[in-house]
């Protein structure tokens, strides 16, 4: 009932998280949206600029994905439904609301090809030695990217996780002028990986595409 009454006006329901703060659940035009307080965080325009992210790089139909910050798992739908990607995806969430929240309510789950995993992304990837073909890092809290994940340690360990011909999708921020850190990534010594910045996506966003060695 209230999907269809959505159309007519939206439903919200408000969910205390002490990470993120109060997260919205809204019911809008037959479709359910979770937002923070001032920034979309699953299904609405967060899932249209990672569709575009993931347009510009090569996904392997069979593979290993690594996703840093399950939100809804809105970018789990896309990958499963609107490309040829039927391989394995680790996601991993610091949040447990929002683990609890892409469980219940938009039936993200654990299955033999998903594994979720609620842990914090930085100290996660200081740990890992498992290569990916493609990491996907969307982490806010609230409208704000964390200060670590600019961080180029972080990043050092980022490309060494990336297998010789994947790829590295940021979505490194809203409303973004001049920013240092994305210049002083692109600029790290590694001469494998080459970075193409896309500005403004959705009207808002910049994501940062890093691809590794040469796909011939």
């Amino acid at each position: 009932m209230k999907k269809l009454l959505s159309y007519l006006w939206p439903f919200t329901k408000e969910i205390p998280s002490k990470i993120n703060g109060t997260l919205e659940l809204t019911w809008m035009n037959g479709k359910k949206v979770l937002d923070s307080q001032n920034a979309n965080h699953s299904y609405g325009t967060l899932q249209k600029l990672l569709n575009y992210g993931l347009s510009q790089i090569r996904i392997p139909p069979k593979g290993e994905i690594l996703l840093l910050g399950l939100g809804g798992g809105s970018i789990i739908q896309t990958l499963r439904n609107s490309t040829s990607f039927s391989g394995s995806i680790t996601a991993v969430e610091i949040d447990e609301i929002i683990i609890e929240i892409a469980k219940n309510e938009f039936g993200i789950k654990n299955t033999s090809d998903l594994r979720i995993i609620c842990d914090d992304a930085y100290g996660f990837i200081d740990q890992c030695i498992t290569q990916f073909d493609i990491i996907i890092i969307d982490i806010f809290i609230d409208n704000k990217v964390p200060q670590q994940f600019y961080d180029l340690t972080f990043w050092a360990k980022i490309m060494s996780l990336i297998r010789p011909t994947g790829y590295v999708l940021f979505n490194a921020g809203i409303n973004l002028k001049e920013n240092t850190n994305i210049e002083l990534i692109k600029s790290m010594d590694n001469p494998n990986v080459e970075f193409t910045q896309y500005n403004n996506v959705q009207g808002t966003n910049t994501l940062l595409i890093g691809k590794k060695g040469s796909e011939s």
